[in-house]
């Protein structure tokens, strides 16, 4: 059994004259990944594997939900392929992660995300909204294997506030 637990990024502010990458959140972004980490502790998920896009809206998301789950910022591994909007590069590094690595976090954008979480999951989602977080478990031995899987649980900052 293995699982993946998506999360995209905040909500980022347009108001800076800087590339996509370098977008920073808005304060909206950060309130709403608060509601959505304080909603998933109750699960009692603590994510061993964390990924992240390098683009800066994805990494500040990610050590904002790190922080709130008292977990240290160096157990993040930014990878460049998850800088990824359609989804199968992220597709991609799934199935080329180790076996011995069962669970994994993984913070990144749209469309890649609701695209995968619908891939791969049995719970249609409309679109997956900014701090949105969706976990899927796959009855897989090998990361290779990959194919469609239950979704476990989906947390919307909407349905939050």
């Amino acid at each position: 059994m293995k699982s993946i637990t998506f999360i995209r990024h905040g909500k980022s502010s347009w108001e800076h004259d800087v590339t996509d990458r370098e977008r920073p959140l808005k304060a909206r972004g950060v309130n709403d990944i608060k509601l959505v980490v304080n909603q998933y502790v109750k699960t009692k998920n603590l994510p061993k594997n964390i990924f992240s896009s390098p683009a800066n809206r994805a990494l500040s998301t990610c050590k904002i939900f790190l922080k709130a789950l008292n977990i240290p910022e160096n157990k993040i591994k930014v990878v460049e392929e998850l800088y990824d909007f359609e989804g199968q590069n992220v597709v991609n590094f799934v199935k080329k992660l180790s076996n011995e690595t069962k669970d994994v976090m993984i913070f990144g954008h749209n469309n890649a995300l609701t695209s995968i979480s619908n891939i791969f999951g049995d719970v249609f989602i409309d679109n997956l909204p900014t701090s949105g977080l969706v976990k899927i478990n796959f009855e897989i031995d090998d990361w290779k294997d990959l194919k469609q899987g239950t979704t476990e649980f989906i947390i919307i900052p909407k349905e939050l506030k």
